[in-house]
C-alpha cells in the first residue's frame, strides 16, 4: 500500500477531504458496506458512552473487540448480549496493569488492526496517580501512550493498522505546559488539566503517524461532539452542566447535530469513520470532527466563553499540531512513563 510521505505537522494537511458525511451522520451510515470480519480491535473505555457505541458498531461489522476495563463488572453489564466482545482488566492510571494487559494480548500472537484510545475523564478535582502525575494527563494521555507502545509489535503485524485517539474540542483550553504538566507549581484548574490532556491526544496521534506510517500504522485524533449521555459528566455540578449549553431552560437535553449537540451514535460516527474509511488509507496525523477533517481554528477568543455557543465549538487549535510540541511531548511521555517507544 502506498503511504503518503507528507505529514500534518503544523496543520499542513488539515482541511476537509469530502468525506460524504456530516454532523448528523451516525455509526450506521459510516459502517455501511464495510466488513470487519477477521479484524481485531481494542477500545479503551469501550463499555460506556461513545466507546460503547463504537464497540457495538465494530462488533456488528464482524470485528473481535477487546475491552480493557477498569470496572469489569460494569463492562459485563453494559456489554451483555453484544457478540464478539472480550473483557479484560486494565486501569490506565496503573502502569503495571497496562503492561499485564498488553503482555496477555501479545502472547496470543494476534495482530491488532484497530486501537481506539477512547477512555478519558473530565471535570475532576486535583487527583494524582501513584507516581504523582495529574489524573487527567495520566489517564487520557500517559496511559494510552504506554498502551500503544506496548502493543506496537501487534499493530505492525496487522499490515495496515489504525490508532484513533478520541480527543475533544476541549484541547482549546490549554496547550501542553511542558514546564509543569502535573500542576506541581501552578494552581490547579480542572479545565486546564482536561485541555492539556486532550491536546496531548492530538499531538500524540500527529507524531505517531509520522513515525508509524512506514510500518503501515496510521494515527488520527478527533472531537466526537457535545454528548450528554456519557460518563464524563459524573462529577459535574448542575451549574457546570448548564454552562456547557447542552440543556434548555427546563433542564431538557438539546439535540441538534448542526450545533454539535449529538446523540451517541452521531458522536461515535467520527471514531468509526477514522478507524474504517477507505478515504484515509494514504493520509494520517489528522484531527476530525463531524465525520470529516476539521478546519484549522484561528479564533483567539476565550474558549470558555465560546462554550456557551455550541456552534463555535469547531476547529483544531494550532498549538495541537505544532511539530516541535509533538516531538517534545513524545520525549516527555517516555520520561514520565519510563517506557522507551522506539519505532
Amino acid at each position: 500500500m502506498e503511504q503518503s510521505t507528507k505529514s500534518n505537522y503544523n496543520g499542513a494537511l488539515q482541511k476537509p477531504i469530502g468525506s460524504g458525511f456530516s454532523a448528523t451522520s451516525t455509526t450506521d451510515d459510516v459502517i455501511k458496506g464495510i466488513d470487519l470480519s477477521g479484524k481485531i480491535a481494542i477500545v479503551t473505555g469501550g463499555y460506556a458512552g461513545v466507546g460503547l457505541e463504537t464497540t457495538k458498531t465494530f462488533a456488528a461489522a464482524g470485528a473481535t473487540v477487546i475491552i480493557p476495563a477498569r470496572d469489569v463488572e460494569k463492562a459485563k453489564r453494559n456489554l451483555e448480549g453484544v457478540a464478539n466482545v472480550e473483557i479484560e482488566k486494565m486501569d490506565l492510571m496503573d502502569p503495571a496493569s497496562i503492561d499485564a494487559f498488553a503482555e496477555k494480548f501479545l502472547a496470543s500472537g494476534k495482530p491488532l488492526h484497530l486501537l481506539i484510545n477512547n477512555a478519558g475523564i473530565m471535570w475532576v478535582p486535583l487527583r494524582r496517580d501513584a507516581r504523582g502525575y495529574e489524573s487527567q494527563f495520566s489517564t487520557s494521555h500517559l496511559g494510552h501512550f504506554q498502551l500503544t507502545a506496548r502493543l506496537w509489535s501487534a499493530l505492525v503485524k496487522a499490515n495496515g493498522a489504525r490508532v484513533v485517539n478520541v480527543s475533544s474540542w476541549g484541547h482549546h483550553f490549554s496547550p501542553i505546559v511542558f514546564e509543569d504538566p502535573n500542576f506541581e507549581n501552578r494552581e490547579y484548574e480542572t479545565l486546564l488539566g482536561y485541555g492539556q490532556s486532550k491536546t496531548a491526544n492530538i499531538l500524540f496521534a500527529l507524531e505517531l503517524d509520522v513515525r508509524g506510517k512506514d510500518f503501515g500504522v496510521r494515527a488520527y485524533s478527533l472531537h466526537p461532539g457535545s454528548i450528554v449521555e456519557t460518563d464524563l459528566k459524573r462529577e459535574m455540578t448542575p451549574e457546570q452542566l448548564k454552562a456547557t449549553g447542552v440543556y434548555d431552560e427546563d433542564g431538557n437535553i438539546i439535540r441538534d447535530a448542526s450545533k454539535g449537540l449529538k446523540t451517541l451514535s452521531q458522536g461515535a460516527s467520527t471514531t468509526v469513520w477514522a478507524a474504517t474509511s477507505p478515504k484515509l488509507e494514504n493520509i494520517g496525523g489528522l484531527y476530525f470532527e463531524n465525520t470529516e477533517v476539521a478546519e484549522l481554528d484561528s479564533d483567539d477568543d476565550d474558549p470558555v466563553a465560546r462554550m456557551g455557543d455550541v456552534s463555535r465549538i469547531v476547529g483544531v487549535a494550532p498549538h495541537a499540531l505544532e511539530e516541535e510540541s509533538a516531538k517534545k511531548l513524545w520525549t516527555l511521555s517516555e520520561e514520565l512513563t519510563g517506557v522507551k517507544f522506539d519505532i
